[in-house]
């Protein structure tokens, strides 16, 4: 799947909420109720993940967890970060 180019990425993230470009990555932070409720929202994400064959960096910090997005073996953005967004957006709307 080849690295979508800076105007593509541009374009598809003004209709996102709360995603960014950081460098050669998308990322987002969540911030939940309590600590369990995060841990949660990552199993649900690890989940998506080994579906979709492709796997986010995570980091928690209490009750903020934060999700980076690369296809590293493209070296930047791809389709199948924009497809795993979605996805996370989404169980993330299904959660308290």
């Amino acid at each position: 799947m080849a690295q979508l180019s800076k105007e593509d990425i541009h374009h598809r993230l003004e209709k996102m909420t709360g995603w960014s470009q950081q460098g050669n990555a998308l990322q987002r932070k969540y911030t939940f109720k309590s600590f369990l409720s995060g841990i949660q929202f990552v199993n649900k994400v690890a989940e998506a993940a080994e579906t979709a064959g492709h796997h986010p960096d995570i980091a928690i910090n209490y009750n903020l967890v934060s999700i980076t997005l690369s296809t590293h073996s493209e070296g930047g953005v791809t389709e199948k970060d924009f497809n795993l967004a979605e996805r996370i957006d989404q169980i993330r709307a299904l959660l308290p």
